[in-house]
């Protein structure tokens, strides 16, 4: 009995031992089974999150790739727009362009005026001059003349009629100047008309060659030399009427000649007279015979000489053809035509000529008033 008790023990702790392995084996497997269902549970939990996460990242690269999109697709929308506008813009003003170039291609042109170099000073209008203050206004100029060329002469040297005669058809279309550096040679050969009459034509053109159309006018002094040595006795005749006969010979050169060797009176009217006259408006004539008679009815009959020098002296030395030096003029306030010329002080003294310049004058013997100095001689060669 008490062997089987004791084996009914060991058979109880036997099959007790085995029951606690058993719970031990099954307490370690439901701890297992926990900690595996436990570690899921935490992954479950942590990757709702992550996904979460990575889900709001993508949603805004997403969003901000959008944004970036739209905003490059409006810079260009805006950029498309701008230059449509603008090509717009360009097309409209090539088609204003070519409609105006058409427009004026086809329109005739207006007239231009040169732009003046000062303003235009407005004066208030005048009534026309009447005769009376034309006589009064000339005469007052040819008075401001006679002060300012007290010495004015004839411009030509000579020792008598015949040399002034001689001398006064040599001037045409050349100076006195060349024609007083030629005539001492001519007249030291042929001194007087009978003289020249008898010359050889081919050397008489040698000796007035300086002063050019040497042959036309060796054939003038030569027949009017004739003429004096066979119809007025070898004389120059002291009337208008018998000198415009000469050869070569008319009224500009006859009052010249009576004027200045007769004492005759006489208006002069060579190019710078007849320039003058009209710039002054004492007439309109362009005719040398119409001149004289309109001038001449200004002053009278006394002052004509006089007064022929003075304008002529006024037109070589101020008044110039193409470039007047109204700035230095003496009578600037009683010329109608001021402001043609240079108006500058400084600038019109640079055109002054012969002694109101500083210069020689004209004559190899001017009369001994004259204020400047006497002209060269022609250079040899």
């Amino acid at each position: 009995m008490a062997a089987a008790s004791h084996d009914s023990a060991v058979g109880e702790h036997a099959s007790s031992a085995p029951g606690k392995a058993t719970n031990r084996t099954a307490l370690g497997r439901s701890k297992a089974l926990t900690v595996k269902k436990t570690t899921p549970a935490k992954k479950t939990a942590a990757a709702p999150a992550k996904k979460s996460a990575t889900s709001a990242k993508k949603t805004a690269a997403k969003k901000s790739a959008a944004t970036k999109a739209a905003a490059t697709k409006a810079v260009v929308k805006k950029a498309a727009v701008t230059k449509a506008a603008a090509t717009k813009a360009v097309a409209k003003k090539t088609a204003v362009t070519k409609a105006a170039a058409k427009k004026t291609a086809t329109a005739k042109p207006a007239p231009t005026k040169p732009a003046p170099t000062k303003p235009p000073t407005k004066k208030p209008p005048t009534k026309p001059e009447s005769h009376t203050a034309l006589v009064r206004r000339a005469r007052r100029i040819n008075r401001e003349l006679a002060e300012v060329y007290s010495y004015a002469h004839p411009e030509l040297d000579f020792e008598n009629p015949f040399e002034l005669l001689v001398a006064t058809v040599l001037s045409a279309q050349t100076t006195d100047l060349r024609v007083n550096q030629t005539t001492p040679r001519l007249f030291a050969a042929y001194p007087t008309p009978e003289d020249l009459a008898a010359a050889v034509p081919e050397e008489v053109e040698e000796l007035i060659r300086p002063t050019g159309f040497f042959r036309a006018k060796t054939k003038s002094i030569m027949g009017l030399s004739k003429a004096l040595r066979d119809d007025f006795g070898g004389e120059v005749p002291g009337r208008v009427e018998d000198l415009v006969k000469l050869p070569g010979v008319g009224r500009k050169t006859a009052f010249v000649v009576l004027g200045n060797a007769f004492g005759v009176p006489g208006i002069t009217v060579d190019t710078h007279f007849g320039r003058l006259v009209r710039r002054w408006k004492w007439t309109e004539e362009t005719d040398p015979e119409k001149v004289e008679t309109a001038v001449a009815a200004l002053f009278p009959k006394s002052e004509w000489t006089m007064l022929s020098h003075r304008v002529i002296f006024h037109g070589r030395r101020i008044c110039h053809s193409r470039k007047p030096a109204c700035g230095a003029c003496p009578i600037a306030e009683l010329c109608p035509s001021y402001g043609e010329g240079e108006t500058d002080p400084e600038k019109a003294k640079k055109l002054l000529k012969y002694e109101m310049g500083g210069l020689p004058g004209q004559r190899l013997k001017p009369p001994p008033d004259y204020p400047g100095r006497p002209a060269p001689p022609l250079a040899e060669g």
